[in-house]
């Protein structure tokens, strides 16, 4: 891995905390995602299930996690399964986990290899009638491959069907929704290279850069500072591209009098940054971009004022709708009759700002929690709202990633510049 260790301390807590909510007796087991194929004997990046690194600290394949609170040997309490290292492997593939650096990682004691896994398993079912197991089932979620989850939910139901499961992942949900200091310390070293990545480009770019010479950039900066990549698929798009909410060909050439949209973040030790800024290619907003700018920035500062305790995301994001509402009649975008014929199924402004302004962020991007309960400290939000005049060939969105605290929101990404004046002074280095 690139990222730095990370004290075990973290995932020893995490399964303090997911034991305290398992019922009586009860175990809970998880597995790692497997290695997606490309083409003949190619595969993708390995990227490991987050339930299982939450609570492990694990990031390698073919691994198996059990948190059996109430399992009558104390070593049995926590058990990680493990594909058995040797030296062919670690000429072919790198070394992988032995049992002494899995202790290390996770502060897993008992560790075996991945085929003692069904003996072991049997013995243990023998203390517990309750069994919890892992699904995806994130409101995005769009599973189309059979996941090593699925197929071991299979295989238990058909060789243990007098045993009852239950399932993990609403309580795996509740819990990462709220961010230790620890993954805070981690989030906010993923927002302080995505910092770096964005203040390099802004040397960059000028008339005629091409969006993917931007994303390469980024990517260096990213891989200097010991990210993985990027979080997400980033967006680097151009005059009208901005107008294209999820646009991530970045194949075009940037023209002078364009606004770029970058939509971008760098991933660290697992943990997504997530960040928007639109830029002058020239190094100079016109005074209609920087009205529009403006006017994005006012809505985005207003917004995340709203992120405290107690809020809940749905009328939250109705007040925002509020406030870009008034900066849209201010523009000429919206007027006051467009105001009093709107619907409450489709507001007004959604012709110009067409997308939620917040979401959870975490070990996913699009991170888990529950859309209903009222926002608590520990929680971490984006804050994202955006202006879209596609007969303008003009699209602006602002983005941070904003933590829930008793005192109020804050700003992990503060020192990322966004004020116009900053921008334009920072780009003026290289464009005058």
């Amino acid at each position: 891995m690139k990222y730095l260790p990370i004290n075990h301390r973290l995932f020893v807590e995490n399964r303090a905390r997911l034991s305290a909510l398992l019922k009586k007796g009860s175990l809970a087991l998880f597995n790692s995602n497997d290695i997606m194929p490309t083409n003949a004997d190619g595969e993708m990046p390995f990227r490991q299930n987050n339930d299982l690194f939450y609570l492990s600290g694990v990031d390698q394949e073919e691994s198996i996690l059990i948190v059996f609170p109430d399992a009558k040997e104390e070593k049995h309490k926590a058990i990680l399964f493990l594909k058995e290292t040797n030296d062919e492997i670690a000429i072919w593939e790198g070394a992988k986990l032995s049992k002494k650096r899995a202790l290390k990682v996770s502060g897993i004691s008992t560790v075996y290899w991945l085929n003692e896994f069904e003996d072991v398993f049997k013995e243990l079912l023998q203390e517990t009638n309750t069994v919890y197991l892992n699904t995806n089932e994130h409101l995005r979620a769009k599973v189309v491959v059979e996941t090593r989850d699925a197929r071991f939910v299979k295989w238990f139901e058909k060789t243990y069907p007098m045993h009852k499961m239950e399932k993990s992942a609403p309580l795996t949900e509740q819990l990462r929704s709220v961010k230790s200091e620890t993954e805070i310390e981690l989030m906010r070293f993923a927002c302080n290279i995505t910092e770096r990545g964005f203040r390099r480009v802004l040397e960059f770019v000028k008339p005629g850069v091409m969006e993917y010479e931007i994303e390469a950039e980024l990517m260096h900066e990213f891989l200097s500072n010991r990210s993985a990549g990027h979080a997400y698929s980033p967006i680097i798009a151009s005059g009208f591209n901005a107008c294209v909410l999820h646009y991530i060909d970045n194949n075009q050439k940037c023209e002078d009098g364009d606004v770029i949209l970058m939509d971008f973040g760098a991933e660290y030790a697992n943990y997504a940054s997530d960040m928007t800024r639109a830029i002058p290619v020239a190094g100079k907003f016109t005074r209609r971009q920087r009205a529009v700018y403006e006017a994005v920035l006012s809505v985005m500062k207003s917004a995340t004022q709203l992120l405290v305790p107690g809020t809940l995301l749905k009328d939250y994001h109705l007040a925002v709708g509020k406030l870009m509402e008034e900066e849209l009649v201010g523009l000429g975008l919206l007027t006051m009759k467009d105001i009093e014929n709107q619907t409450e199924e489709m507001p007004a402004y959604k012709k110009y700002f067409m997308h939620g302004t917040s979401h959870f962020i975490g070990l996913d991007v699009h991170d888990v929690g529950d859309w209903e309960k009222p926002m608590q400290a520990g929680n971490v939000f984006t804050c994202e709202p955006g202006i879209y005049i596609r007969e303008e060939n003009l699209g602006i969105r602002l983005e941070n990633d904003i933590l829930v605290t008793q005192n109020g929101p804050m700003d992990l990404m503060s020192d990322i510049p966004i004020e116009v004046e900053e921008i334009e002074a920072l780009m003026s280095q290289v464009t005058v």
